[in-house]
């Protein structure tokens, strides 16, 4: 099934991901190879300047190789978007903000896609409008139904929508049928009660969908693609059965769509489905069983962050094309790397959504924890002026940690001369730790980039050595950079300094013997980590620099319930459980009253509770602890005090800035990262603070 076509035989031979760089030929259209950057909302067309921004943004992923970009989701109408967020093209003016970055686009070689996106019930907004009136669990508003005139004129603003994305010049646009969203709310038995025309038999739930591309492919013709986006699994209840999606894909390709996009769960589904947890490529197993029937194109997508795993998914058969987002957001220069075969250079995205979904949730810009000049390429150009050579720096760095490493590499990619030590044997600092933590093997990876750039970028490594200030001040630094990181705070109780009473770091880097029943004092990102960690295995260990084999898919897919059989509605068994159980009793306990964790992210968070309370982990709140005796942990919660027996006592209760280089330096110095600030282990901070700091100097 792959078009070789155009492909000089002798280059694909050459390459080390030939399937992934076949063009595709659509018949009006070629597209360069099989990658697309998917969707993501990033808030950039809402901010000052934005569509400039946004232009910069999608250019620079456009120069850096992606065959075809799909825009985050542009709403056809003011009422289908959320309030905080919404941008629409519903009129001739708006055309000339996306001409900025169609031209962007197009003047780097690239293609551009926008997306269409209807909210429906979960959008943000008190005139928000589905096909019945029943609110979304993660929406305040209750939204109105539809009546059967208002229906036909939301298919009628799709097509405007489309129309006008035409004239802006957008080469086509992806009808955004999944997710949960307005078209998924038609089609699903939970969300569609109507009794009309558009409810009631599948026949007439899918009537809207197929409208809506009938429509845009009228009026558009036939030199403009139509990707649609269909959900191939809800994975909540009622959803639709993937006998259904079936039938609707078929209907949607006889409709005018060039190609079908995969999606996978709606937003207020229990499943992970992007998260770094989630096993590489896990759902590219429904994209092959629809693909199998499918006569157009299929893209698959979710957690395929390498052009490894995109090559295998294409062998496997699974897909024709492969949608990456989040990856994009990490490294611009994705596809020209891996076609230059400079794989090991690329910033792999590790799922962690900390700067881009969790910011979006909060109201903020997207960007990305391992790039933090991810959306900021305007001003990160501004930056990259070019120096003179004689104003170059001489600048030690002290820890080889996140905060290091982004400093180093920045500033020496700017031609300062640039030394690093670090008194452990590897670099990584706290990263070594957060590695080993079963769900966070992509951090192997941020350290595979991070090696490789210092090697690019000439920077002096210094491991094993533990530098003075009396070093640092003899004359050979123009400035010093203090990353040195942080300290585990001690917990100022009786009995803290008993022999089974343990810090973090000894349980996580030093790998001291841990008891069967256990107590972890912080239930912070560190006290879940280390929860997770000793639900695992009794004496996990490093993998040295090679990242263990994630668990697999069917394990995955069967600890969450999801049926791969695809029998159920919503594809959901409902039999979801851990595959291996838990060899320790733990306690998670916090001094806060609420929700225990209530401070992780806000698209993880959740995940990481399920787990633990999935594996028995018992999680107290409003603890006050007394002391540690020979019986165990005392506490008091609330007015009664009690007796936790167990044999070991895990302290993850904060940390420390390290600063003891501070005192005796005469060179001029900053502090970064943990060094800085120790409120929580917080790579993304750091590694903007370290970035930030190296485009200062």
């Amino acid at each position: 099934n792959h078009n070789y076509n155009n492909v000089p035989f002798w280059g694909l031979l050459m390459s080390s991901y030939p399937l992934l760089f076949q063009p595709l030929d659509l018949g009006f259209t070629q597209l360069k190879n099989r990658v697309i950057m998917g969707s993501m909302h990033t808030g950039l067309e809402e901010a000052e300047n934005g569509f400039e921004r946004a232009a910069a943004y999608y250019g620079a992923r456009a120069r850096g190789g992606v065959g075809l970009i799909v825009t985050g989701g542009i709403m056809p109408n003011p009422e289908s978007g959320s309030l905080h967020m919404t941008h629409s093209l519903e009129t001739p003016e708006m055309e000339a903000n996306h001409r900025l970055i169609t031209d962007a686009v197009h003047k780097e070689g690239g293609k551009i896609c926008m997306q269409i996106l209807h909210e429906g019930r979960y959008a943000f907004n008190p005139k928000c409008v589905a096909p019945s009136p029943i609110a979304a669990p993660i929406s305040p508003y209750t939204p109105e139904e539809l009546t059967h005139e208002g229906v036909l004129g939301e298919i009628d603003n799709f097509i405007k929508a489309a129309a006008f994305a035409k004239r802006a010049g957008y080469d086509g646009v992806e009808v955004m049928g999944s997710e949960g969203y307005f078209i998924n709310e038609f089609l699903a038995p939970r969300t569609n009660h109507r009794t009309d025309q558009w409810g009631g038999s599948l026949e007439n739930r899918m009537r809207l969908p197929v409208s809506v591309v009938e429509g845009i492919r009228e009026n558009v013709g036939d030199d403009f693609i139509i990707i649609y986006r269909l959900s191939m699994l809800d994975l909540v209840e009622d959803g639709s059965p993937f006998s259904e999606v079936l039938v609707v894909g078929a209907a949607i390709e006889k409709a005018g769509a060039n190609i079908i996009n995969t999606g996978i769960g709606w937003h207020e589904a229990r499943i992970p489905t992007i998260a770094t947890s989630v096993p590489r490529s896990a759902f590219t197993w429904v994209s092959a069983k629809f693909k199998a029937q499918a006569n157009i194109p299929v893209i698959t997508s979710n957690r395929i962050n390498s052009p490894e795993e995109a090559e295998r998914v294409l062998k496997r058969g699974d897909a024709d094309m492969i949608s990456m987002a989040r990856p994009f957001l990490a490294d611009p220069e994705f596809v020209n790397k891996a076609s230059e075969d400079k794989a090991d250079e690329i910033n792999t995205c590790i799922g962690c959504n900390q700067a881009c979904l969790d910011h979006l949730f909060e109201g903020k810009e997207a960007s990305c924890l391992v790039n933090p000049w991810a959306c900021r390429e305007t001003e990160h150009i501004k930056t990259l002026t070019v120096r003179d050579a004689n104003k170059a720096l001489n600048i030690a760095v002290v820890g080889a940690g996140p905060a290091g490493l982004s400093f180093a590499t920045e500033a020496a990619s700017r031609g300062h001369k640039v030394t690093i030590f670090d008194s452990a044997e590897k670099i990584g600092g706290q990263f070594n730790i957060a590695k080993q933590i079963p769900g966070k093997e992509e951090f192997y990876e941020t350290l595979r980039y991070y090696k490789r750039q210092l090697e690019l970028n000439g920077v002096e490594v210094n491991l094993n050595q533990r530098v003075s200030s009396e070093q640092l001040n003899d004359g050979s630094f123009d400035h010093v950079v203090l990353a040195t990181g942080v300290v585990p705070r001690t917990l100022n109780i009786e009995g803290n300094d008993r022999p089974n009473v343990l810090s973090y770091l000894d349980v996580l880097r030093d790998k001291k013997p841990v008891g069967k029943r256990v107590a972890i004092i912080g239930a912070g990102g560190i006290g879940f980590d280390v929860a997770e960690y000793l639900l695992h295995d009794i004496n996990p260990t490093d993998n040295g620099d090679h990242a263990p084999e994630q668990r697999s898919i069917d394990e995955f897919t069967a600890s969450w319930g999801i049926d791969k059989e695809l029998t159920h509605p919503g594809s959901l068994t409902g039999k979801g459980k851990p595959q291996h159980p838990a060899d320790r009793e733990l306690f998670l306990l916090q001094r806060k009253v609420g929700k225990v964790g209530a401070d992780l992210g806000k698209t993880t968070g959740w995940i990481h509770r399920t787990e633990l309370h999935r594996h028995g982990v018992k999680m107290m709140n409003g603890c006050e602890y007394l002391s540690i005796d020979d019986a165990g942990l005392q506490l008091r919660t609330g007015e009664v005090e009690s007796v936790l027996e167990v044999d070991t006592v895990v302290i993850c209760a904060g940390q420390e800035p390290l600063q003891e280089l501070v005192e005796g330096l005469s060179v001029p110095y900053t502090l970064i990262g943990g060094a800085n600030i120790a409120a929580g282990l917080d790579a993304k901070r750091a590694i903007k603070q370290g970035a930030e700091l190296a485009a200062s100097l």
